[in-house]
């Protein structure tokens, strides 16, 4: 069983309708997907700052009701955390001088724990970490 652990990225193809995501998420078991803790984090700074910058009645309900979804949502799926394990190797790829932004390096390291395969557009930054497997499901 192969786990697939799909970046920040991906999961707002999801969120986006993206046809092909979305075909190739549900070709596979739903147990054998998962999102980090990391992502976590970033979908729920992201819709709160939507909250935060709501203008008009109608944004700032729109902007609660997304927060809501988004968030049951990510709540019904496996969730990864970034443990002991996840850290240590976090900081062994910090030690490495691995280049990337923090929140990515710590997908990476996240993902690298599990011993699972990074869903993500972003393979320029993510082909930077040793041993990380990587695959594009945005890609017909």
């Amino acid at each position: 069983m192969t786990l697939w652990v799909l970046d920040t990225d991906h999961i707002s193809l999801l969120q986006r309708g993206n046809p092909v995501v979305i075909s190739k998420v549900a070709a596979v078991n739903p147990a054998e997907i998962a999102v980090t803790i990391i992502t976590i984090v970033e979908q729920m700074y992201g819709r709160l700052d939507v909250v935060k910058k709501a203008k008009s009645k109608q944004e700032l309900v729109t902007a609660y009701a997304l927060l809501k979804e988004t968030f049951n949502r990510l709540c019904q799926g496996n969730i990864i955390d970034f443990d002991q394990t996840a850290f240590d190797i976090y900081n062994q790829l910090v030690a490495a001088k691995i280049r990337i932004g923090t929140q990515d390096l710590r997908i990476a390291a996240i993902t690298l724990s599990a011993s699972a395969t990074l869903v993500t557009r972003n393979r320029k930054d993510f082909e930077k970490v040793p041993d990380l497997q990587i695959v594009d499901w945005s890609i017909p």
